[in-house]
């Protein structure tokens, strides 16, 4: 009888808990069609879609399913519990009308709403083969030649186009998210998401990078396409002269991915809470600025540790492998004097990159640290890299196994009097 009496209460206890996930019930579906969107390309159906999102939420939980046409919209704020689907034969367009997008705060600063958001959230997806146009070009136009132009808080702010703000349990599947106003997807101080089988578009075009985490924690990017007109992955935790305190991002794992138009995979240059355990592997890169990009400054840096890099090909990027604790520049002129090290000082350590092949570059490889923070524990296997020029070490630490660089032109890899390369 006990024993019964365990089993059926275990039972109880396993159908609250999935009554309270959703898990073992017909979840609801809303479609936006019956809150009047009208999917015609032309009416605003911003209202209907976000009364849709509020019913299922209302609902313990569901799915927004836009289907069969163009829905023209302002921004949209997802909610705990919801999967927006969005089918193949269907678009989310962003509306042309910069009156649509209210003012609001993020990272401190005063920007606009972005096109989809969810704001302390939890259990949200994005999935199907449709498609989320941010309609960018107007934002473009819009902000070229004002100054500051690409940094938040400007006085031309621009939406980005789907942001996790301090939301967890995100899903992004199958879908193509393209032409934001800014950066196109984001995950800020957000925790446990997965980006998968999904491409991001842009054609040149200003800071449109395609995944941004911010100072967001367990990650992972797996077979992505990213064709963009600024970074392909572009990891962050802190502005430039951050006060503090900031938040690493960490535990980020990028696999399977190919990167064409863009500036390659970076960790920076805004680092003011650190980045560890970043890990990519089988990434390829075709036509991009840069591959592997690890940059910061003496006014944006922190900690950056535990970064791996394997087996990565690349052609045609024009600088393979660039890590610089001088960004926007890649070295100094000359020799510079050290500084105090402070809350900012970049500090680059425990990186390995391994089984890297690249080709038609125009330059291999520059590992710049800095005179009071070299970068410390570069760690290389099996990279074998052709370019136009070589590769530079100054103010590092590095060890190589079987590196092979092909120059055009000066020596293939010349190390300063302020580096230690060791060669087994």
């Amino acid at each position: 009888m006990r024993l019964r009496a365990g089993i059926r209460l275990g039972l109880m206890v396993g159908l609250v808990a999935q009554s309270a996930f959703g898990w073992g019930m017909a979840r609801k579906v809303c479609d936006p069609r019956a809150y009047g969107a009208k999917a015609d390309g032309t009416t605003k159906d911003t209202k209907a879609i976000q009364a849709a999102v509020d019913d299922c939420a209302n609902a313990g939980g569901g799915t927004v399913k836009l289907s069969g046409g163009t829905f023209l919209t302002g921004p949209i704020l997802l909610k705990s519990n919801i999967t927006l689907n969005i089918a193949k034969d269907a678009v989310l367009l962003g509306s042309p009308d910069i009156p649509d997008y209210p003012k609001v705060t993020f990272a401190r600063n005063t920007t606009v709403q972005p096109l989809v958001s969810a704001v302390n959230a939890e259990h949200v997806a994005i999935t199907g083969e449709g498609t989320i146009d941010g309609n960018g070009k107007i934002w473009w136009d819009y902000v070229q030649g004002a100054k500051d132009g690409g940094v938040l808080g400007n006085d031309h702010p621009r939406p980005m186009g789907v942001v996790f703000d301090h939301t967890k349990h995100v899903r992004m599947e199958g879908v193509t998210v393209q032409n934001s106003g800014f950066w196109q997807i984001v995950p800020y101080y957000a925790d446990d998401l997965v980006f998968r089988n999904i491409r991001v578009l842009a054609p040149k075009s200003p800071n449109t990078d395609a995944i941004d985490p911010f100072s967001s924690s367990n990650i992972v990017i797996d077979h992505v396409f990213a064709s963009t007109g600024d970074d392909n992955i572009a990891i962050k935790s802190g502005a430039i002269n951050s006060p503090g305190p900031d938040a690493p991002s960490k535990n980020i794992k990028i696999t399977d991915c190919t990167f064409e138009n863009g500036h390659g995979i970076s960790i920076g240059s805004e680092i003011a809470g650190g980045v560890q355990n970043v890990h990519v592997e089988r990434v390829s890169f075709k036509g991009t600025d840069q591959g592997i990009r690890i940059k910061s400054a003496r006014d944006r840096g922190n900690d950056v540790s535990n970064i791996s890099y394997k087996d990565i090909t690349m052609v045609d990027v024009k600088t393979a492998i660039l890590i610089t604790e001088y960004y926007p520049h890649a070295a100094p002129e000359g020799e510079v004097p050290a500084e105090p090290i402070t809350r900012l000082t970049p500090k680059f350590h425990g990186i390995s990159i391994e089984n890297v092949t690249a080709t038609e570059s125009t330059v291999a490889a520059s590992i710049v640290g800095l005179p009071e923070s070299p970068v410390l524990g570069v760690k290389m296997k099996n990279v074998h890299i052709s370019a136009k020029k070589g590769m530079e070490i100054a103010y590092a630490t590095v060890s190589m196994k079987d590196v092979v660089v092909k120059a055009e032109t000066g020596e293939a890899i010349k190390v300063t009097p302020t580096a230690r390369v060791t060669k087994k």
